[in-house]
């Protein structure tokens, strides 16, 4: 399964959005990390690998400006702490 075809199927994840082959790797780790529930994380694990969604999350919420839910931040900087 490929990222688009992960994010076509949870467009719950990001309703407002209508092209989601056009969505970064980036914009969906958010919207999952953000919005998912850990059955959607663990197939985002699946299909990016663990070491790059950590990568982005930890590039992308280290942003001066970034749109992590500050539960979310503390969460995953815990969690890929200890696993990536």
């Amino acid at each position: 399964m490929t990222i688009s075809e992960f994010i076509k199927k949870r467009s719950y994840l990001l309703w407002h959005v209508n092209e989601y082959d056009k969505l970064s790797k980036e914009a969906v780790v958010e919207a999952v990390l953000n919005y998912g529930n850990w059955e959607d994380f663990k197939m985002l694990l699946t299909i990016l690998g663990r070491k790059e969604v950590a990568r982005i999350f930890k590039e992308k919420s280290k942003a001066k400006r970034n749109n992590y839910n500050a539960k979310t931040r503390n969460y995953f900087e815990l969690y890929f702490g200890k696993y990536a």
